[in-house]
């Protein structure tokens, strides 16, 4: 059945079936290094002949984490794969009894099945078989726990994470904004999701004036002509919470009129990693279906490009909320983009029950610059009060998707202020992000007053929750925005925080 046994541990001394702890001993007995990396053992003992002991390395650090696990498991699977495996059977041994290893099993999973992932263009090109030969992948869960309810979590995680790789990691052509709103709509085919896409240009213009203008340019060409996709999902009995979710799906930026020069374009087909993420979530609600929490998305399916009907530096564009919008930076797209969203999102938030809005988004680069290979989270007022930056900090330790916890601050509303009374925010500086002091955060005090948002802090009359989510930093494994691998953060801990 299995034709292969990947063994995932910190050392090889610790607690292993006899028959593994025989051949690892063997092995390190004539090699200083067995365990400190990937290795393989042939073997007539083990199914197909094959043990592979992955090593994670140290845990008892202070700054350790799960993801020595993910990390460990995602090489061994490979080497399993490389080898010539197809059903793979992964053993997790040696987890520290400390709380931040409490989902080693869990976390490892997923990490086995992300590396496992290929391009969606890949898939398509030299066929799914050829590219992912894995069929299977096991898990040896230990005693006491419910091996059939930690996979089916399991599943429903990476079957959202794999949507939201595909949908982040796909050139631009094969995932314009077009091609993304038909991608969700055959996700979510079957599905308790329902599916709506705006893609009437009139009524774009008319309802989602800031984003149509980033889409201005690209309106000549047919096929890059933007979409505003709609998610609902509502799961079973009272409604208890309400979700509402802007995604950024921009599925390519030339940075616009303010171009993308020297050479820092590369990439950026990756500016919808927002969206995907969001719709990576609503595929795992789809399958875990928890009851009780209503959910609503909006993503901006745009193509920012540039050309003689680029919207440009010093316009004032009228909002969805009524905001006067002075674009001070065309390459500053994304928020443009989402405010609308935020504004439509607001309106139902407003008369829901228990609402929670958030904006999700590979907004800066500050934020990698900031924080690096981590998500940020920022509250206002009210999202503070309900501690939801702070708590998705908690879970996304727990569970390998981690966040940084970043502050809304006075300042970030005076950098943003209008200069006359002619306007009443400005979008953005003339500087990138990463030369801008609070670069990440004074973006989110520009949502706010943007998408109406401003009036529903602690001191509205309907005080709204609002949690900002830049994955500038996180999208992509190692910071390669080009030919790196789409992390499909910040599913898992979103997921895990909310259902």
């Amino acid at each position: 059945m299995y034709d292969a046994v990947v063994v995932v541990a910190p050392s090889v001394e610790v607690s292993l079936p006899p028959a593994i702890k025989d051949l690892v001993h063997q092995a390190a007995a004539v090699d200083r290094r067995f365990g400190q990396g990937v290795s393989l053992l042939v073997t007539e003992r083990m199914a197909g002949g094959r043990l592979i002991f992955s090593g994670t390395g140290l845990l008892d650090g202070d700054t350790d984490d799960v993801r020595s696990f993910a990390e460990a498991a995602g090489r061994g699977v490979m080497r399993a794969r490389d080898a010539g495996a197809r059903r793979p059977v992964i053993l997790i041994a040696g987890v520290p009894e400390r709380a931040r290893y409490a989902h080693a099993h869990e976390v490892g999973a997923l990490g086995a099945l992300g590396a496992l992932w290929e391009p969606l263009e890949a898939r398509e090109a030299l066929g799914e078989q050829a590219v992912e030969p894995i069929e299977s992948v096991a898990l040896v869960v230990p005693d006491g726990i419910d091996g059939a309810t930690l996979c089916a979590r399991v599943e429903a995680l990476e079957a959202a994470r794999r949507v939201a790789r595909d949908i982040c990691g796909t050139e631009p052509e094969r995932m314009s904004p077009i091609q993304m709103a038909t991608y969700c709509e055959k996700v979510f085919a079957g599905t308790c999701v329902r599916v709506d896409v705006l893609k009437v240009t009139s009524q774009l213009m008319k309802h989602y004036p800031l984003l149509m203008a980033v889409a201005r340019a690209s309106l000549p060409v047919r096929r890059h002509h933007p979409r505003v996709v709609r998610l609902v999902y509502q799961g079973d009995g009272p409604v208890r919470r309400s979700f509402f979710f802007a995604g950024k799906g921009l599925s390519y930026d030339t940075g616009g009129a303010d171009v993308k020069a020297g050479g820092h374009m590369a990439g950026m087909s990756r500016d919808k990693g927002g969206a995907a993420a969001v719709a990576g979530l609503f595929l795992a609600a789809a399958h875990l279906k928890p009851p009780g929490i209503r959910m609503v998305a909006e993503l901006g399916c745009v193509r920012n490009s540039i050309g003689a009907e680029s919207f440009v530096t010093d316009e004032i564009i009228r909002s969805h909320s009524g905001c006067r919008v002075r674009i001070g930076n065309t390459d500053a797209e994304g928020r443009l983009v989402m405010a609308d969203l935020l504004s439509h999102l607001r309106l139902q938030a407003s008369k829901s029950t228990n609402p929670h809005v958030f904006s999700v988004a590979t907004l800066t680069g500050h934020a990698g610059r900031a924080v690096g290979p981590y998500s940020i989270a920022m509250d206002n007022g009210p999202a503070m009060d309900g501690g939801m930056a702070r708590s998705l900090e908690q879970v996304g330790d727990l569970w390998g998707d981690p966040f940084a916890v970043s502050r809304l601050r006075r300042e970030d509303f005076l950098f943003v202020r209008p200069r006359t009374r002619a306007d009443d925010v400005l979008s953005c500086n003339s500087a990138p992000s990463t030369q801008t002091p609070r670069g990440h955060q004074f973006p989110m005090a520009f949502l706010a007053v943007a998408s109406g948002l401003v009036r529903h802090g602690r001191a509205g009359g309907v005080p709204i929750p609002y949690t900002h989510l830049d994955i500038g930093g996180s999208g992509v494994v190692g910071g390669d925005w080009q030919h790196g691998r789409p992390s499909g953060a910040p599913v898992v801990a979103l997921a895990q925080q909310l259902f």
